[in-house]
């Protein structure tokens, strides 16, 4: 209506905010918690029209004023933005360019099955990153490294689990021998939470619910009418899944996902590029498991870890890489 009448309409994406009184005159609707973000921004986007994509393979500008990697194969665009791939003897692991940005890490207290290390503060990341699609495959692994660890074999494209923190890091240090310039590492738990959520603030980046076509658990969330997880038991293939808004595979469930951090509080103040914790004695990890006895364990913003040598079957990591 307003724009059929001539008056000016600025959405802003201000969660959690006060507004001071010297704005307080003005007309706001406040869509928090009332309509799912990702259909607003779509509606905003579509409106405003939307930023082109950069034409042709990957370019300066949709990589920051970056250059293509230098580790790539492949580059270019598709739906879920800029990707380059990754291959080594054969087997190739596409990454997604996540651009940087600012959001709330963390739940909100009225969130489903929260836990008391959650508060949530305002996260500023001032530089992009490339983060694998998948988490690392057995194929993968199993090129860089020549052995298989994990327990379920019977797909090569199953995530790579039956591996430690400390495991991790091996396979970090050899891929980095292997190919020049790819700086492979973990992601920070600040990184990993941000790429899990694509720009939403809801329990999952699908929404406030999960279904069993979304997510490979075992457990029953609240929201899911009570119905169990997926009955497999055990990992799937990367890719059997959907993606999320950024193109990333199965960030809920299937494996727990190791970080670069240190477990440990979150600060009540906004940050930026945090690092966690600088000691402690548990590695953060992500995301749930096909194990996981509740859907809550697969939400975004929930944090669990283990000792840097600890292995099982429901953990794998996922790669970040240079520029």
């Amino acid at each position: 209506m307003a724009e059929e009448i001539g008056i000016p309409v600025i959405p802003v994406l201000a969660e959690k905010v006060r507004h001071p009184l010297w704005l307080r005159h003005l007309q706001v609707l406040d869509f928090c918690g009332a309509v799912d973000w990702s259909l607003l921004l779509g509606a905003i986007g579509h409106h405003a029209g939307e930023r082109p994509s950069p034409p042709g393979p990957l370019s300066r500008q949709a990589v920051e004023g970056e250059q293509r990697p230098v580790w790539a194969s492949d580059a270019g665009q598709d739906q879920y933005g800029c990707y380059a791939d990754l291959e080594v003897k054969g087997i190739t692991q596409k990454f997604r360019w996540i651009e940087p940005g600012t959001y709330w890490m963390g739940s909100p207290e009225s969130e489903i099955e929260r836990e008391d290390d959650e508060n949530q503060h305002q996260v500023t990341l001032t530089k992009g990153f490339w983060m694998g699609d998948t988490t690392c495959t057995q194929a993968l692994w199993k090129t860089v490294l020549g052995n298989n660890p994990a327990n379920f074999k019977d797909n090569a494209n199953n995530p790579v689990e039956q591996v430690s923190w400390d495991d991790a890091q091996k396979f970090l240090q050899t891929l980095n021998s292997m190919v020049s310039g790819s700086n492979a590492r973990l992601p920070t738990e600040a990184e990993w939470e941000y790429a899990c959520r694509a720009g939403t603030n809801t329990p999952f980046s699908f929404g406030d619910n999960i279904t069993s076509e979304q997510v490979n658990h075992y457990g029953i969330y609240p929201y899911a009418n009570g119905k169990k997880g997926l009955s497999w038991q055990k990992t799937v293939p990367v890719k059997s899944l959907p993606a999320n808004a950024w193109g990333l595979h199965e960030m809920h469930g299937n494996v727990w996902e190791f970080c670069q951090d240190w477990y440990g509080d979150y600060p009540a103040e906004p940050v930026t590029n945090p690092m966690g914790s600088p000691v402690g004695v548990m590695r953060v990890t992500r995301g749930g498991s096909w194990f996981s006895p509740s859907g809550g364990l697969c939400r975004s913003a929930y944090r669990s870890g283990c000792e840097p040598d600890f292995r099982d079957d429901v953990s794998g990591f996922r790669l970040v890489l240079g520029h």
